[in-house]
Formats: C-alpha cells, sequence, structure tokens
C-alpha cells in the first residue's frame, strides 16, 4: 500500500464508501497528478454500451466504461500503442492516454487495434488541488501500485476492486468476499 500519490497508481474505493454511486467499489487508474489536480479512470465500470454504439462508422464491438462523474458527454482512451496512435501521453508502465481519434478509428476498423490494447471510457474522474489527497487522509482511497502493469487494459473488470482488496490484504481482506452493499447481507 502506497501512500504519495503519482500518475499509474491505482485508487482502489475504500470499502466504506457505499453510498457514491460513481465511486463505490471503483478502481481508479491515475492517469495524471500534480499541484493543478488529478484526474484518473475507473477501470471497473463497464456500461451497456460499444463502441459502435456511440461512434456508428466504428466496426468493433468494443466495451466503454464509466470513466468517471466529470465530462461524461465526451469519450476518452488509453492504450498501449504508442507506436501506431503518435501524439499519446504517457501514463506509466507502457500505458498511455489519448492520441489522434481519427487515426485510432481507422486503425481500429482495418483491424490493427485489438480490445486487449485499448479502453474506452465516458467521462473521467477529476479533482482539483489537493482535493484528492484530502480524500486520500479521509480515507475515501487506498492507493496500490499498478501491479498487473499494462495487461491492466486487457483485463477482466467484473472482480477487479475484490482482486485489488485482496492484495492489499490485512484488515480489508474480510471485505472482499462481502456483499455489494453489506446491509443486505
Amino acid at each position: 500500500m502506497q501512500k504519495k500519490l503519482s500518475k499509474g497508481q491505482l485508487l482502489i474505493a475504500d470499502p466504506s464508501i457505499i453510498n457514491d454511486t460513481s465511486f463505490k467499489r471503483s478502481v481508479v487508474l491515475l492517469a495524471d497528478h500534480n499541484t493543478e489536480g488529478s484526474v484518473g479512470f475507473i477501470l471497473n465500470k463497464p456500461l451497456q454500451y460499444s463502441l459502435n454504439d456511440l461512434v456508428p462508422e466504428i466496426d468493433a464491438d468494443f466495451t466503454i466504461y464509466n470513466g468517471g462523474p466529470v465530462e461524461q458527454d465526451n469519450l476518452y482512451f488509453i492504450h498501449t500503442i504508442p507506436n501506431l496512435i503518435p501524439n499519446s501521453i504517457e501514463i506509466s508502465q507502457g500505458i498511455f492516454w489519448g492520441g489522434s481519434f481519427e487515426l485510432t478509428s481507422n486503425l481500429i476498423n482495418s483491424k490493427q487495434i485489438f480490445k486487449n490494447n485499448i479502453r474506452f471510457f465516458l467521462g473521467y474522474s477529476g479533482w482539483e488541488a489537493f482535493q484528492l489527497e484530502q480524500e486520500l487522509k479521509s480515507n475515501s482511497w487506498i492507493v496500490n501500485k499498478n501491479n498487473l502493469e499494462k495487461e491492466i487494459i486487457g483485463t477482466q473488470s467484473i472482480n477487479l476492486w475484490r482482486n485489488q482488496i485482496k492484495e492489499i490484504g490485512g484488515d480489508y481482506l474480510i471485505w472482499s468476499n462481502s456483499p455489494e452493499n453489506p446491509y443486505l447481507n
């Protein structure tokens, strides 16, 4: 478990976050963190949309994820293929953010990009300067190293939070098998 924030880390929602529909049981990849604030993408909240549903010109059924509550009318993407998508920004450990959407669309349509090396999000998670640090002090988040590195993009999201809680262990281990709403137990 790490406390110092830096891009590329995972923010694991503390099990005590029950009433926050955006972040309950979320795993957020921290895409940027600096003195002006922080940006991340929720990795484990798939939506009922595919890429083709939102962008009919793209012939791909890639799942769209809820990236967070900010700008949910915008589409964002992270990927592991900067050699194919120039002008992307490295987050860390071989994970990149953005690049030319038009080029990316063409590469997907020509079957040069696959769902295991790119992930799309509606919206993002954002924090103003020092807001995330305050949330850490109030124990809303657990900061963890991304041990899956770039493989996290192709990882199934359904058990991601539970697996991260198990990895953290200790007092959190009991939460790994709890129901989503412990009050219903």
